[in-house]
Formats: C-alpha cells, structure tokens, sequence
C-alpha cells in the first residue's frame, strides 16, 4: 500500500489544518510515494519499540516526535536518537495530535472510557452531566483510568456538570463553564487558579488519559486498512514515570 493513501484517508477522517499553529502534526518522517507493507499505532515512540518494528512500516502515533525546529542531529536527544532508527530501517512517521483532540479523541474518552453523559462539546472541551457528590465522582474516575493515587482540588460537595480535556488542558481554565474540570499535568499554581475560580479539579494525568488514542484510531481504520490486506497493530510506549504509595518500596 502506498502512503499517500493512509495519509489521505486520515486527513478525510481528521484534518491536520485543524491543528494549533505550534502543533507538528501530519507526515513528519517518510514520503508519500513510500510503500508500506505494516501500520503500527502509539501514542508515543520509544527505542525498545522501534527495535521490534519491521522496516518498510508506518508509524501513527499521538504526540508528535518533532516539536521544535532541529538545528542538528547529533543523536543524542529523545527525538533526534529515534530519528535515526526510523530513517534507518526505512520506517515512515505520521502524527496525529491536536486535530484528533479536537475531532475524536475527547469525546471518546469522555463517553466511551469514563461512561460520561456527553451533552456537547467546545472544540477540545468537552461537557457532562455527572450530579454526583464530588467524592463518589472522584473516585468513580480513579477506578475507570487505573489511577494509583488521585490528585484533585475539591471547591464543592457535589458535581453537576464536568469538563473533560485530556492531555494537558489547564491553559483553559478560563473557557471552562462547569463546577469540576478534568484534565491531566496540573501543577501547583493551576490549582491555585482553579480554587479561586470555584472549579473542582481531578487530575487524570497526561499518558493516562490519551493512551486511549491507540484502541480509537484502531477501531476507525481498520475496516480501510482490511480493504487493502492490512490491519493496525498497537504497540504502546511505556510511561516514563512510575507510582508508588507511602510505604511501597520504590523499584
């Protein structure tokens, strides 16, 4: 299969102009003439993964590789050391970041992984309705994610309407028009904000929520892929980060 077939079809499904300005999605490693004999989907890439992949494959994964301009290639950067293997073993990239934010991914996560009542969604943000008491909800949350340990603010006893942004969302905080936000990456002075607004918050961390972009993106192109022999297979990076409680030995 050529690539510029997946590429078109991706882009009919959720167009890359409907990216932010800083974001990188689109083809970022490969040409469209390149003939692709295994489609592989991640959320992320790491080396351990890309040993495993053949050569002459395609890559979609969530986050994009390459953010910033590269000045130079010196192999001894995150996306510069992966660049090397993916040239190498001849394996094209395509990244899908916030145009499937905008057009799937939060309304899946919100309906289909957290079971939320979805009343509309605002480009990213997208709104349920939940009343429930703030702790039942919390941890009906927890539960659903796989969350080790909950991080939230909480300004009131019960929920009535949520927002749900996956990722790192907290530079919405002002658009937000519910009583609890959840999003993932709050830090310390978001919560301050957050507070002082009234709004609730439940952090469902970054890799935790958008590690379902793989099981979406599977399920909406597998039917294209069949049509041409092929299938998606997911691989998913491992989170660099590692939980432990008070009391837990640290591995």
């Amino acid at each position: 299969m050529i690539l510029k077939d997946i590429y078109e079809f991706l882009n009919e499904l959720s167009p890359f102009e409907l990216q932010e300005k800083w974001d990188n999605s689109g083809l970022l490693v490969g040409s469209l003439d390149d003939k692709i004999e295994q489609v592989y989907i991640s959320i992320d890439l790491d080396e351990q993964m890309l040993d495993e992949i053949e050569e002459n494959s395609l890559i979609i994964t969530h986050h994009p590789l390459i953010f910033s301009p590269l000045k130079k290639i010196n192999f001894d950067s995150y996306s510069t050391k992966l660049l090397r293997i993916l040239i190498q073993k001849n394996i094209a990239l395509i990244c899908m970041h916030t145009n499937i934010d905008i057009t799937h991914l939060n309304k899946y996560v919100a309906s289909e992984i957290l079971d939320l009542d979805v009343i509309n969604s605002d480009e990213y943000i997208c709104y349920a309705k939940v009343n429930d008491t703030f702790s039942s909800f919390a941890n009906k949350i927890s539960s659903k994610l796989g969350l080790k340990y909950l991080k939230y603010v909480k300004c009131s006893e019960k929920v009535e309407k949520v927002a749900l942004v996956t990722g790192a969302g907290m530079s919405m905080i002002s658009e937000i028009k519910a009583d609890c936000f959840i999003t993932g990456d709050i830090k310390y002075h978001d919560a301050m904000e957050a507070k002082a607004r009234g709004i609730s918050l439940i952090d469902i961390r970054h890799y935790e929520s958008e590690k379902h972009f793989s099981p979406l993106l599977e399920g909406l192109i597998k039917d294209y892929l069949k049509i041409n022999k092929l299938k998606a297979i997911i691989r998913a990076s491992k989170n660099p980060f590692k939980f432990c409680t008070q009391g837990e030995t640290v591995e």
